[in-house]
């Protein structure tokens, strides 16, 4: 078989799978509001606590991340070369932002993308980890966290003198975290960023 449709099969599935959104998913099936018409209108975990259901909010956070390292530990369970892995991962991330079952408009890709390191290289999502829950703990900003944390990814990798496909495939986490990101990014410099817990 050729192994260039074997890719595009697989960047396919990564992605169409990547485009459920959990939090939507969550939200009808247990009869909450949709995330989308509460707070900042993402559909991620965050987002889900203004439902006022915490449950609701672990959930959306587990299948966020499960919908990508799932995926691709069965990839690499089944011998999928790690630059694969890396297509597979942002193709994953890229539907969770951009889910063509929502006419495009999704999340902003944190807990996918915790998925993805998980799967590619698990020391890179405990640094993520511990960096997102410093921030967290020092500012109480959930987006300051992540921001932080997706931003020190290259560099951690070039620390860890990690191949060139997984620097480049965390570069573009960076970017496409950092753009879904940017009016939070206006809020933290107007200071009316919500802080985590609901507080400005």
């Amino acid at each position: 078989m050729n192994i260039s449709v074997d890719l595009i099969t697989l960047v396919i599935a990564s992605y169409l799978i990547g485009s459920i959104s959990c939090a939507i998913v969550f939200a009808a099936w247990m009869q909450l509001p949709d995330p989308r018409q509460l707070g900042s209108g993402n559909p991620g975990a965050t987002n889900m606590l203004r439902t006022g259901s915490k449950k609701a909010a672990a959930l959306t956070l587990a299948g966020d991340l499960l919908k990508s390292l799932l995926p691709l530990m069965v990839a690499k369970y089944l011998g999928i070369n790690e630059i694969n892995l890396c297509w597979m991962g942002g193709a994953a991330i890229l539907g969770h932002m951009y889910p063509i079952y929502y006419c495009f408009r999704g999340g902003k890709g944190v807990a996918t993308t915790l998925g993805v390191l998980l799967a590619i290289h698990w020391p890179l999502a405990i640094i993520w980890s511990a960096v997102w829950l410093i921030m967290a703990k020092i500012s109480r900003y959930s987006s300051l966290s992540a921001l932080t944390a997706t931003a020190l990814l290259p560099l951690v990798a070039w620390a860890l003198d990690l191949p060139v496909h997984v620097m480049s495939l965390l570069v573009m986490i960076s970017i496409l975290v950092f753009w879904r990101h940017r009016r939070n990014i206006s809020k933290l410099v107007q200071g009316q960023e919500s802080r985590i817990g609901g507080s400005k």
